[in-house]
């Protein structure tokens, strides 16, 4: 890629990234009320992505072959758990990930 190519593809990237962010403040003014499918969207974008997350994370783990998924399972579990208790997000997608990589590269 040319430096002509690379600071397009900077600009655009940046342009996209900007312009997702305004979006919504330029089409939601303030004192207008929301639409009911943008605050359904609010609602259920967030679990969907969790969702998906969980199963892509998920879809290689073969039970058959080498330690059988245990650390998947184990971090899994943390992350289920911390969710539970402390009901954030982040912190359970963090924490689990650490979980798996701590046992992928010291315990299995």
């Amino acid at each position: 890629m040319t430096l002509t190519q690379q600071i397009i593809t900077i600009a655009l990237c940046t342009a996209g990234t900007v312009l997702t962010r305004a979006l919504p403040f330029l089409v939601f003014t303030p004192g207008k009320a929301v639409p009911p499918f943008v605050r359904h969207l609010g609602k259920a974008l967030p679990v969907a992505v969790f969702g998906m997350l969980v199963v892509y994370c998920l879809k290689d783990v073969s039970v058959m072959t080498g330690n059988h998924g245990l650390p998947e399972l184990f971090a899994l579990d943390v992350t289920i758990g911390l969710h539970l208790w402390r009901r954030q997000m982040l912190l359970s997608i963090a924490a689990g990930t650490l979980c798996y990589m701590i046992l992928v590269q010291f315990v299995f």
